[in-house]
């Protein structure tokens, strides 16, 4: 059990800065990990997202005992958006492009993001409308991986 929340607060960290647990989205499947990854870039296409990257995280993790390759952090965005969103807001940047952690536990796989509303902006109109397009589309991922 503390070896699973040693595991997320670290995913938190390489995620970004978190300051509240409900700017945090979860979900659960029960694929075994290959599975899911695959379904979560499928379904991060299907939003009308390309996958920039997959990164393994394991590597650094096993300096904390962690004995698996089943992490990963999948990157992704809208290029032309983001090139777009970081010209005219350049403190998007550290947060750009989105990502979803995804990892193994058990006979389950994990997924777990920041949610983009913690970017808002009063004062911002045109960001915050993005930000919430990007946090409804992750909800809907999250959703969708977890088979609702």
């Amino acid at each position: 059990m503390m070896k699973r929340f040693t595991l997320l607060f670290a995913l938190m960290l390489l995620l970004s800065p978190l300051q509240a647990a409900d700017r945090l989205q979860m979900a659960r499947t029960t694929q075994n990990f290959p599975e899911a990854m695959l379904q979560l870039q499928e379904v991060i296409k299907q939003h009308g997202y390309t996958v920039s990257r997959v990164q393994r995280v394991d590597i650094g993790l096993t300096t904390f005992g962690y004995q698996t390759d089943k992490y990963r952090v999948v990157f992704y965005g809208k290029p032309e958006q983001i090139r777009r969103m970081t010209d005219e807001y350049p403190q998007l940047i550290p947060y750009l492009p989105l990502k979803i952690a995804i990892f193994a536990e058990a006979e389950d796989t994990l997924l777990v993001a920041s949610s983009p509303m913690q970017l808002l902006e009063t004062d911002q109109p045109e960001l915050n409308r993005v930000l919430k397009e990007w946090a409804a589309d992750l909800l809907s991922i999250m959703k969708s991986m977890r088979g609702e």
